[in-house]
């Protein structure tokens, strides 16, 4: 079974895509910024990191550095939403994310991503 860290400052939507992964069999633990993240992170070990990149109090661009360089081998998917979400992703993908998903997104776009970011 996979493990994946959901970073998210929606809680509506952190338990909506918590609920998505569970039902398809991960293990998912969540988090509401990249400050609460680093420390899940160093005690759950997550496979796979989904992560916002527009969050207050530590951003996902921050949490997706700190990831990258403290855990080169980690899967990463960023996500965001807005008017700069596609400036946003394609810095994600300069620093680091495998997958980017561009909200809003369908339960099964998610899924689609972990598939393929876990296959990879």
């Amino acid at each position: 079974m996979k493990r994946i860290l959901l970073i998210d400052d929606d809680s509506l939507l952190l338990e909506v895509m918590r609920q998505t992964l569970s039902q398809a069999g991960y293990e998912v633990s969540t988090a509401a910024d990249g400050k609460e993240a680093s420390a899940l992170y160093a005690s759950r070990k997550p496979d796979i990191v989904i992560t916002d990149v527009y969050m207050p109090n530590k951003d996902g661009l921050e949490a997706l550095m700190e990831l990258r360089e403290n855990f080169p081998h980690i899967k990463l998917i960023a996500m965001s939403g807005g008017v700069a979400k596609t400036n946003l992703l394609e810095v994600a993908r300069v620093l680091g994310a495998s997958c980017t998903l561009v909200k809003p997104f369908q339960p099964e776009e998610l899924l689609q991503a972990v598939n393929q970011v876990a296959a990879s």
